[in-house]
């Protein structure tokens, strides 16, 4: 199994909208590196599910891989803000897997105690902050869940 955090802003998409959903899709990233992180997803995987462009940005709750990626509808639909001409049934460059909701954390995790956090000083979110799906190793997941359980 392997672990992920997807970054989505919650006016836009939260955790609250998954929950009540129970499973979504995770359509419109538009990063080659992020959509590569995206294809590579298995069911099973298990992600964190952050907000961002919030104040403060955090981890908030965890979802699990359902079905793996596969074209991403909006790439094709002209009326949608992910619309990309380049893309056609055909030769689709865009995919999108479907995750569940898991659990939301009794409390977000900010980004700042993440920063703070030993053990999570090589993770990607605090290198790279602006992509929107990340790897995860299995030491970080641990110590972000032995957080967010209050340990």
């Amino acid at each position: 199994m392997d672990y992920w955090l997807l970054k989505s802003e919650p006016d836009s998409y939260s955790i609250d909208d998954l929950a009540q959903q129970e499973v979504g899709h995770w359509d419109g990233v538009r990063n080659f590196q992020a959509r590569n992180n995206l294809m590579a997803m298995k069911v099973g995987d298990l992600a964190f599910f952050y907000h961002s462009s919030t104040d403060p940005p955090g981890v908030a709750g965890v979802c699990r891989v359902v079905k793996e990626a596969y074209p991403d509808h909006t790439q094709f639909d002209p009326g949608s803000k992910y619309f990309d001409p380049k893309s056609s049934p055909e030769r689709p460059r865009w995919y999108m897997p479907e995750v569940e909701f898991v659990e939301k954390f009794a409390r977000l995790i900010p980004l700042g105690e993440l920063r703070e956090t030993p053990g999570l000083e090589d993770m990607e979110l605090l290198r790279r902050s602006r992509l929107s799906v990340q790897h995860v190793t299995p030491e970080q997941w641990k110590i972000i869940t032995a957080i967010a359980e209050g340990a």
